[in-house]
This record gives C-alpha cells, structure tokens and sequence, in this order.
C-alpha cells in the first residue's frame, strides 16, 4: 500500500459517522471524472412516442409563411 493511500485511510477514520455520507459524494464524483463511476447506463427512450402525426393545417404552414414573407407581412 502507498503513503498516500495509507494517508488516505487514516483521514478516513478519523472522519466522524455524520460526516461520511459527504465524503462518499465526494468520492463517487471524483470517480466521475475519472470515469469509472458505477452509475448504471439508462434506458433509451423512444422519442417516436412523442411525435404527433401532422394535419393538414401544419402540413401547410411552410407555405403560408413563405407567403407571408414575400407579401412582406411578417
């Protein structure tokens, strides 16, 4: 084991038990950045749920913008 391990563990133990829940965060955020975090990956959503079907009011709403921008109203 390293000093610095050894250093590591010794600050540990003399962390009081209130305190420890704070240190874990800590923890598993520098793990983070490591990334080795055990943060499990989720699951893909299907974003085609979402989707509305278009009507023909929206199927017609290009053309009545580009009318409105060449009659210089909008």
């Amino acid at each position: 084991m390293t000093s610095i391990r050894q250093e590591a563990i010794q600050m540990l133990e003399k962390v009081p038990e209130d305190k420890l829940s704070f240190v874990i965060q800590i923890m598993q955020g520098v793990n983070g950045l490591l990334g080795t975090s055990d943060v499990k990956e989720k699951e893909a959503v299907n974003l085609n749920q979402f989707v509305m079907e278009s009507t023909e009011r929206g199927q017609n709403a290009d053309k009545y913008v580009r009318e409105l921008r060449d009659n210089d109203r909008f």
